[in-house]
């Protein structure tokens, strides 16, 4: 078995979030290939019997490049076992406070077996123009709000799915 796990990410945190659940299916899963390859220089799914892709959340939204490569490959990810994620809400309670319409909407486009929301970090210093006036607007505090435990709990989670069956392609 072969596992994909890929993530769109402007400033490299959504890509740790993808890289720590890499971890954790290689732990979880001895034996299976786990491939963690950016979102950008994927060119298809073929080789791969289940796929964990995800993207940060920007304004509301995946980015650009995440939202194209999950419709492009949308025929291909439907015959196989695949799960989402959106990084991207900070603070304590989160802001925003909303989830992002892509994932639930691209989720279903793929028929995601689940689409979870992991709390991402801002560094504002890492920031570009506007979205300093964004998180500004929003309020949005600084800091790493990453919740690793949930992380790997999800990627567990993940695994045992796996386990109890194989893929259907």
């Amino acid at each position: 078995m072969r596992i994909l796990v890929s993530a769109a990410s402007r400033h490299g945190s959504t890509a740790e979030i993808a890289t720590e659940l890499g971890k954790a299916l290689r732990g979880a899963l001895p034996g299976v290939g786990v491939d963690v390859v950016p979102l950008s220089r994927i060119t298809g799914v073929g080789g791969y019997d289940a796929v964990v892709l995800g993207s940060a959340v920007y304004f509301g939204r995946w980015l650009e490049g995440a939202r194209w490569q999950v419709r492009a490959q949308a025929p291909a990810l439907r015959q196989r076992p695949v799960w989402l994620f959106s990084s991207g809400p900070v603070g304590d309670p989160t802001v925003p406070a909303d989830e992002s319409a892509d994932g639930p909407e691209l989720a279903a486009a793929v028929g995601a077996r689940e689409h979870v929301v992991f709390p991402g970090a801002l560094h504002r210093e890492l920031l570009g123009l506007r979205e300093k006036f964004a998180v500004g607007l929003l309020h949005a505090p600084d800091g790493d709000y990453r919740d690793w435990p949930a992380v790997r709990d999800w990627a567990d989670r993940i695994a045992a799915e796996l386990r109890v069956g194989s893929p259907a392609r």
